[in-house]
């Protein structure tokens, strides 16, 4: 009797369930390598067939994990599901359930079935592998997900570009890969495999067939493709242990819990699940003491700078500037990035420096180019005001008041800024209607730019896809490097991250000029033009902006004039009101937290 096995992958804890609770456990681990060379991204690869080819992303989606037992017959599990991704060394995956019978082989797909590929992203739970801000795969204009995605760069001359983007998608030609290994069940095993990028790539020399594809009907790169993922798998090992995966993120220790008010915060199903602070929960008490101290100027030094006057509301919570002032008129180094639905996010400022919210919220004011006071004086002047004694005893259960405390009311506060009340989400839930011009502008923003396809867009959907309009990653935009500002490669050292800048939504966008991290542009026009033909090369650039040739997009004034206008129907009105006291929901009936 064919027997099923209902595993489930956790990629946060690694975790895999299944209901029989006696078998033991297969962890599969896959090591992505180059023929018989180790794997580095963004690192020119060993004897390609193309100068300086480099691959910098690799990322998957596996489902129906399967073995294949002695007698031929196979167990099959139908809701197992994988993401793998090497920068993150997402590389491994666990299975409960591995009976005591002898199994000759090993079967998964490289993809989703069709009934999950079409699935509504959002219903995936924060953690799952299938949710879009976990695997960032989910190909939202398309309603479904990219099962493989690899991107890199070369430096030989092949067509105009020197960037590569393959996509492979469309659950209708699945990637099965089979592979024999022989092995007891009933007890722990670790089954290594090799992944060959040297083997799926022709060592490189596929960039000659094209630049990039998206899996759409009749694109024949894909199937090319497709067709070697099944060889580019093999057996390293298989061992009868478990080994553990040591985190290099541990959690930190619970600060103390809120008390008070439960904040009735509201998201729209159309927005990915989300995963709010479990130590620091939302309280109508903890979000108006964030508030009341956002906009409170005793936090800087010189008492006439609060949080935000870098960040204002009616402008999407930015302040129109290039380079934001500091409290005593230090010029400062990059313009303030808009404070929108921060709680998806996972590095905050635009080199990522922050982990979390409230180690965020505190930079600032000890920054010496920005407030330039200390948190041990911000103390001192909120303790000799009594009503924020009242207020912290109302959102933390004493009057204590601490750095702590303080990071924790202001992520409070953030976490509620929520943007999802814009045109283009009312037209969504139809309650209006794009116009032509708009429409036109949504097609080009979700379009691939690849002529020798027939493909006519402004591909902005790889960077701002999803209903997110951020895949919150950082990129190289083209941009020329000003005042050594070197973005991401400030915090890891890497040289492959020098001019990444993290890339933020464009919702409001019509609100939150001049853009870019230095200011450069003082509208969506100009920064159109910036996509269409003014991208600098390096080689950091984006591979979806180095698959262009250089001479641009050739996006007509037409074209540009639509982009320009559906970018405009981002614009959430709600969000950007002047609000007197709570922020929007705070006003219906409230559960309490504590009996």
């Amino acid at each position: 009797m064919f027997r099923t096995w209902a595993w489930v992958v956790w990629i946060c804890t690694g975790l895999l369930t299944w209901a029989d609770l006696s078998a033991q456990q297969l962890r599969l681990e896959i090591e992505p390598v180059w023929g018989s060379y180790s794997f580095s991204l963004g690192q020119a690869l060993p004897a390609a067939r193309v100068p300086g080819f480099s691959i910098s992303r690799v990322d998957g989606l596996f489902s129906r994990l399967a073995l294949q037992r002695i007698d031929g017959t196979w167990m099959e599990s139908e809701a197992w599901f994988f993401h793998l991704n090497i920068e993150r060394q997402k590389l491994s995956a666990m299975a409960d359930g591995l009976p005591s019978e002898e199994f000759k082989a090993i079967r998964f797909t490289v993809g989703l079935p069709p009934e999950v590929d079409q699935a509504d992203p959002a219903s995936w739970p924060p953690g799952h592998p299938l949710h879009p801000d976990v695997c960032g795969l989910h190909w939202g204009w398309q309603g479904s997900y990219v099962f493989l995605a690899i991107e890199g760069h070369f430096s030989g001359e092949v067509g105009q570009g020197n960037g590569f983007s393959y996509h492979l998608a469309r659950s209708d030609s699945p990637m099965k890969v089979e592979l024999p290994v022989r092995f007891s069940g009933g007890q722990p095993h670790t089954l290594k495999l090799f992944f060959d990028l040297a083997a799926l790539t022709a060592e490189g020399a596929v960039v000659r067939e094209g630049l990039s594809t998206h899996s759409r009907e009749g694109d024949l790169l894909a199937v090319r493709l497709k067709a070697g993922v099944a060889d580019c798998f093999r057996v390293k090992s298989i061992g009868s242990d478990l080994f553990q995966a040591l985190s290099q993120n541990p959690r930190p220790l619970p600060c103390q819990p809120s008390i008070g008010t439960r904040y009735p915060l509201e998201i729209s199903q159309r927005l990915p699940k989300v995963s709010l602070p479990e130590d620091n929960a939302l309280t109508i008490e903890g979000v108006e003491l964030g508030r009341r101290l956002f906009h409170d100027a005793r936090l800087s030094k010189t008492a006439s700078q609060s949080c935000a006057s870098c960040h204002d509301r009616k402008k999407s919570f930015t302040d129109g500037r290039d380079r934001s002032p500091g409290a005593e008129g230090q010029e400062g180094r990059r313009s303030a990035m808009a404070l929108v639905n921060l709680a998806w996010a996972s590095h905050y400022f635009w080199d990522g420096r922050a982990n979390s919210l409230r180690d965020q919220a505190l930079m600032p004011i000890q920054d010496p180019r920005e407030m330039n006071e200390t948190i041990v004086r911000v103390i001192e002047k909120l303790s000799s005001d009594p009503t924020y004694s009242n207020q912290f005893r109302d959102a933390f259960g004493t009057r204590e008041i601490s750095g702590t405390r303080l990071g924790l009311a202001l992520e409070q506060f953030l976490l509620t800024l929520i943007s999802q009340d814009s045109k283009f989400d009312r037209a969504a839930r139809r309650l209006e209607t794009l116009t032509d011009q708009e429409q036109l502008g949504l097609k080009l923003f979700i379009t691939e730019s690849d002529p020798a396809r027939g493909l006519r867009g402004a591909d902005c959907f790889h960077c701002h896809g999803g209903n997110l309009f951020t895949s919150h990653q950082f990129a190289n935009n083209g941009l020329e490097e000003r005042s050594g500002d070197r973005g991401r490669m400030e915090v890891t050292r890497l040289e492959s991250d020098r001019g990444k800048f993290k890339i933020p939504t464009l919702r409001n966008c019509s609100l939150s000029a001049p853009y870019m991290h230095n200011g450069r542009f003082a509208t969506l026009e100009a920064v159109v033009d910036h996509y269409d033909h003014g991208v600098r090369r390096s080689s950091q650039l984006d591979p979806n902006l180095a698959k262009h040739p250089d001479s641009g997009l050739g996006l007509t004034p037409a074209e540009k004039q639509a982009l320009v206008a559906f970018l405009r129907t981002l614009t959430d009105a709600p969000f950007v009101a002047p609000t007197l006291t709570h922020e929007p929901s705070t006003l219906r009936t409230p559960q309490p937290t504590h009996p």
